[in-house]
């Protein structure tokens, strides 16, 4: 574990997990897994716990710990069907979080390179990327459909990092989880809450985190500079 990073090193390179930090996707995620769920008459009666220990993992890594008892090919199918049920609705209802645009766009203008640290599966992250125009504002992303383990592991945050030739003290993570504040921290990495999907209380005690804020409207690179 890498651990904490210092607190005034230079910022060299911002990376974005997408789902519920880039993009307003995480209640979604919930209708979709509220159909899902009740497609297969299984309970879901703790949206928020679930979310707490799943946001930032994959789906294959979710559906091996729900039903361990299935095999591989039966798990891919099943989580095929989960997430083609979220992109029916991401097609027509998916927005950004407030200030997306405009924070990448001044982080562009000052020369720090960006990137996308996603557990989201690839068709789900070209959803995004095509209905806002973010590929063409990013350097690089990274996902587990590459070969990486989901978050809280820092594979993620650590692969980007070493694509855009930074060192990790270096890297602002911006995350909407505690599992990718917790990654953040494994990859000695600072890290910026968005309280889109869980409260500012799920964040504290991380000895990593700059601020805790409810989009990303009132950031800039100078203001975090100042963090």
């Amino acid at each position: 574990m890498a651990g904490l990073p210092a607190r005034d090193a230079p910022i060299a390179a911002l990376l974005f997990d997408l789902d519920g930090t880039l993009i307003d996707s995480m209640p979604l995620h919930e209708q979709a897994w509220v159909q899902w769920f009740a497609l297969h008459g299984l309970p879901f009666d703790d949206p928020a716990g679930f979310f707490a220990a799943t946001a930032g993992r994959s789906i294959d890594e979710i559906l091996a710990d729900l039903m361990p008892e299935l095999g591989t090919a039966e798990q891919q199918r099943l989580g095929d069907e989960r997430e083609e049920m979220y992109r029916v609705l991401a097609r027509q209802q998916l927005q950004l979080i407030p200030g997306a645009l405009a924070l990448l766009d001044m982080a562009a203008a000052q020369g720090l390179p960006l990137a996308v640290c996603t557990a989201a599966p690839d068709a789900n992250v070209a959803l995004a990327y095509q209905r806002f125009g973010l590929a063409a504002r990013l350097q690089t992303t990274v996902n587990p459909s590459q070969g990486f383990r989901g978050k809280p592991h820092p594979d993620l945050f650590l692969e980007a990092a070493r694509r855009l030739g930074k060192e990790p003290a270096q890297c602002i993570v911006f995350e909407d989880a505690p599992l990718g504040v917790e990654a953040a921290y494994r990859a000695g990495m600072r890290a910026v809450a968005i309280t889109s999907t869980m409260p500012a209380a799920a964040f504290a005690g991380f000895p990593n985190l700059m601020r805790t804020v409810s989009d990303l409207t009132t950031l800039t690179p100078d203001t975090l500079a100042m963090a």
